[in-house]
């Protein structure tokens, strides 16, 4: 039986991993990322739906869909990251457990890039360290809802 569902939503230029910025982003691609994700979290108990768009009112909407039907949620917004207030708001209304997630170490890069967003409503953010970052927020997101459950208890 599922502890419930995890929502993995990636924003703009994701789709490219792999072929865009190897150097910066790796080579794996976005499925790669994807396909662990779905199978540590499968392992650890829960069912994971992914989702990517370069469309901001895409990622709204999923953001929107998932309140009350998933118990937590990574997500690596890409650029919005940076300056989408429309998803700001739309994550200040998700209660369930959020990690930020990225590849890259947005703070060693360029200076539009050290603000996040989606940080103030973040659990935590998880940056830096190529794919494992992936792995890293999947075992926060996993000790969150873990710690959850044993408080409701």
């Amino acid at each position: 039986m599922s502890a419930g569902l995890v929502l993995l939503l990636h924003g703009p230029n994701l789709n490219l991993l792999g072929q865009r910025e190897p150097q910066v982003y790796g080579y794996e691609t976005l499925e790669d990322h994807e396909a662990r994700v779905v199978t540590q979290l499968k392992t650890a108990g829960f069912d994971c739906q992914t989702h990517q768009s370069n469309s901001e009112g895409d990622i709204i909407d999923k953001v929107h869909s998932a309140r009350g039907t998933t118990v937590g949620m990574i997500i690596n917004s890409g650029a919005f990251t940076h300056y989408s207030w429309a998803l700001h708001d739309a994550l200040r209304s998700y209660s369930a457990p959020i990690v930020e997630v990225h590849l890259s170490n947005p703070s060693a890069r360029e200076d539009f890039r050290h603000t996040s967003v989606v940080a103030p409503l973040a659990a935590g953010t998880i940056s830096g360290f190529g794919p494992l970052s992936y792995d890293i927020a999947v075992q926060a997101l996993v000790s969150l809802l873990s710690s959850n459950r044993n408080s409701n208890s």
